[in-house]
């Protein structure tokens, strides 16, 4: 069954079936002793018990020392040689004072390396500090803040977070690649001896988001949380074997690289190819080079394969099953029957969500079940939960968009982010009964019975534009610092034929200003990630004199850059050319996504 609604335009299945699921249950048949073996592990997990990402990885290389674990740039490094690597990274970080609970920050491309250093971090029972090298100057230096990290590891290859980050910002200890491996040399290769002491509730990951608004947060990532992606998405979903490569062009600093990646890949006992960034042009080709088998994605990435010419490596390569989130109603056959994908493994999560839903049944057009506790509930149209007369919410009808709560409970514990009042903010309290907690995703969603659920969109003060999310309120800053604008109300619109929406910015002038559209551009440019940076701008005569402009928002939102009446509209031409009005094709430009090539 297929409809359509005016939230999103694309055919999302409205239900899921018995037959579905009997079809995806006799697909599962080749790997149902490796799933019995994972199961346990998903419906019952205990934070005291002694099972920890690092963990995992040394038993697999002492059991399989001469498997290929990760494949980068023509070079594998078995499991058995990547463990003592990362053992002397580890005493490398120990050295300098790195224990159980400090931060080791980590900014790096894609690379062997990157992964190695993750993992010996995870071994001394630290916690890697992700950072996203598209982020500068003051961006950066808050998230280095939020991190407190005891030593930061740096790729050469990132030069801008690097150069831009002020001295004040570095600590003590950094070590580039270089550095490590030197520093590395003639260090003990043996296991450390706390990895096999340390609990599941062991935090992982500080993984930066921009949440709701304002600049990134870092949110909490637990072993025991990722133990979600290794049980559920990687032993029930996407069922790796030993023979299998999984490709991945994603950042490691992407929840989809780092837990749900690797998760599959060490639950499968199977090797992680890496890709040092996404290429569409190049993507199968280096896929059949890396002999992978499986690849994970976010749904840009698939758009941009399709977007390619048809060549003979379309389905020149091995693929047989591919994980990640965001595929595109419209496009899952489209994609599935030109590449010969036979498995989708969409999901549904977010980095601070205590939650997942993951299509193991290879149902189309679904981001999955969840055997957990959600609610999909009314809404108000700024995104916030809708409450009753009674102060309570009201759940929505199967088949209809509502806003996705999480409860949160001891067998759901929230892991949210490391200021304590922005995961209060994301809470929802006393939503049914007096007493209970559910997170709010921001996200709207359809129920398609049998616990299985179809992403609808992103509500409140972010969007997702490039596989990134977007906090309107530190766009909005970037905005309010250039002397020609007073006021300014940023927002996401959809672009036909692209996933997510991209950012558009409302703008009132100064007194007697005139907007210089290059310079804009350039301030912009140096101010933001360029995911960030605004592709619309609509000139307003004035703005609803509030901190937010929520309800205005919501007006422009809809009103996007085809319904603005007398109001000017400019666009990003070009990162050199700047912003110029709008003009025919231009989202066409944008849809043909030249710049992925």
């Amino acid at each position: 069954m297929v409809s359509t609604d005016s939230q999103n335009a694309a055919p999302t299945r409205s239900t899921v079936g018995v037959t579905d699921l009997l079809k995806g249950v006799a697909q599962m048949a080749p790997d149902a002793l490796s799933m019995v073996r994972h199961a346990p592990g998903f419906l019952i997990k205990s934070p005291a018990q002694k099972r920890t990402i690092g963990l995992i990885f040394q038993k697999l290389a002492h059991k399989h020392p001469d498997r290929p674990f990760v494949r980068f740039e023509g070079e594998t490094i078995t499991y058995g040689e990547a463990n003592r690597i990362v053992n002397r990274y580890s005493a490398v970080l120990a050295e300098r004072g790195v224990t159980t609970g400090d931060v080791v920050g980590v900014l790096a491309e894609n690379s062997a390396t990157d992964l190695l250093v993750i993992l010996a971090a995870l071994k001394l029972g630290a916690v890697a500090g992700m950072l996203n090298y598209n982020q500068h100057g003051h961006v950066i230096d808050h998230s280095m803040g939020l991190l407190n990290a005891k030593v930061l590891v740096r790729d050469p290859q990132c030069v801008e977070a690097w150069e831009t980050m002020s001295p004040d910002a570095k600590p003590e200890h950094v070590l580039d690649f270089a550095e490590l491996d030197a520093a590395a040399e003639g260090k003990p290769d043996a296991d450390p001896a706390v990895t096999a002491q340390l609990p599941a509730s062991t935090t992982a990951f500080y993984i930066f988001t921009s949440g709701t608004t304002g600049l990134p947060k870092a949110s909490m990532m637990s072993h025991n949380r990722w133990m979600a992606n290794y049980d559920g998405i990687g032993g029930l979903a996407a069922r790796l074997r030993p023979s299998d490569t999984m490709y991945v062009a994603l950042p490691m600093y992407h929840n989809n690289a780092l837990s749900v990646s690797l998760g599959a890949v060490l639950a499968g006992g199977a090797c992680i190819a890496v890709a040092r960034k996404f290429s569409a042009s190049r993507f199968w080709d280096d896929v059949i080079a890396n002999r992978a088998t499986a690849f994970c994605y976010i749904g840009e990435l698939c758009r941009y394969l399709l977007a390619q010419p048809e060549k003979p490596t379309d389905r020149g390569h091995a693929v047989r099953v591919i994980v990640g989130n965001g595929m595109r109603p419209e496009i899952w056959e489209e994609f599935s029957e030109r590449f010969g994908v036979g498995r989708i493994v969409e999901f549904y999560g977010a980095s601070e969500l205590n939650l997942a839903f993951v299509n193991a049944f290879n149902v189309s057009r679904t981001a999955g079940f969840c055997p957990l506790p959600f609610k999909v509930v009314e809404y108000e149209a700024d995104g916030s939960p809708k409450r009753d007369a009674n102060g309570r919410l009201r759940t929505v009808r199967k088949g209809e968009p509502g806003l996705l709560i999480a409860e949160i409970s001891e067998r759901v514990p929230l892991d949210g982010y490391t200021d304590d009042t922005e995961t209060e903010k994301k809470i929802i309290r006393d939503a049914f009964k007096d007493g209970d907690a559910y997170f709010n995703s921001g996200d709207l969603v359809r129920q398609q019975g049998f616990l299985h659920i179809a992403f609808v969109d992103r509500l409140g003060d972010t969007f997702r534009w490039k596989g990134e999310n977007v906090a309107t309120t530190e766009v909005e800053s970037a905005l309010g610092t250039f002397d020609a604008v007073e006021q300014a109300a940023v927002y996401g619109v959809e672009v036909p034929g692209c996933d997510g929406r991209a950012g558009m910015a409302a703008l009132t002038l100064a007194q007697g200003a005139e907007l210089d559209g290059k310079a804009l551009a350039a301030h912009l440019y140096e101010a933001l990630p360029t995911y960030a940076v605004p592709l619309f701008l609509r000139l307003v005569p004035q703005l609803e004199a509030t901190t937010t402009f929520k309800n205005r928002k919501v007006e422009l939102r809809d009103e996007a850059y085809t319904d603005t009446g007398d109001d000017r509209v400019l666009v990003l031409a070009s990162r050199a050319e700047g912003y110029v009005p709008i003009y025919d094709g231009f989202t066409d430009e944008v849809a043909g996504v030249k710049a992925s090539n």
